[in-house]
């Protein structure tokens, strides 16, 4: 009967061993809970900040801001699970902005889901002059402009969008591909600006 004792002991360890890599798996997943340590440990470690965003009118590159660091690493960090490549343009306002990040398909919610809809904290640097890249956020009951990292816009108009101003985020622009962001403009879209057609989208980190 003595290796009762031992068998005990083993499950023991076995049973906190399994709670440990449990809370190693948690802090390993971003959520309102620890985003800004998260985004900053991770930034350090992947700093990318050129990629393209294919679609099925062409593709377009974007640059993202390096002064801008919290959002760049959580929009490095959604490209690299594929959170974007589960998502679409999902707003045409011709002359004013294309957006793109959110989709009713199950992949995306789900990915929303699981990471809690962390948000970001405001960053007011940039001005929204044409094509600056910035971050979508909810208007209601957000006194401190939070962000969304899952939804971005692209500014269309020649002379900006500067009513936007302190009131969203700008962290990137597009360098190239402009003829795309037409060809997506021109596209027909309902009273909710949500596009007819389908314009799902793929990004890619180049460097």
């Amino acid at each position: 009967m003595k290796f009762i004792p031992s068998l005990f002991l083993s499950i023991i360890l076995c049973f906190g061993f399994a709670l440990n890599l449990s809370a190693q798996s948690q802090d390993s997943i971003i959520s309102n809970a620890n985003t800004i340590p998260f985004l900053k440990a991770y930034g350090q470690k992947n700093n990318e900040s050129l990629l393209t965003v294919e679609t099925n009118f062409g593709t377009f590159t974007m640059l993202l801001y390096k002064d801008t660091p919290i959002y760049r690493a959580s929009f490095i960090y959604l490209t690299k699970i594929g959170y974007f490549d589960t998502a679409q343009v999902d707003r045409i306002s011709p002359g004013f902005i294309i957006q793109a990040g959110d989709s009713d398909n199950a992949a995306s919610i789900n990915m929303r889901y699981k990471f809690k809809n962390y948000t970001l904290p405001a960053h007011f640097l940039h001005k929204h002059t044409q094509y600056a890249v910035a971050a979508a956020r909810s208007w209601d009951n957000n006194p401190k402009k939070v962000s969304s990292p899952f939804e971005f816009y692209i500014v269309l108009n020649k002379r900006g969008a500067h009513h936007l101003d302190k009131e969203h985020s700008v962290f990137g622009e597009v360098i190239s591909g402009f003829d795309v962001l037409k060809k997506i403009e021109a596209q027909k879209a309902g009273r909710d600006e949500w596009p007819i057609q389908d314009i799902p989208i793929k990004v890619t980190i180049i460097k």
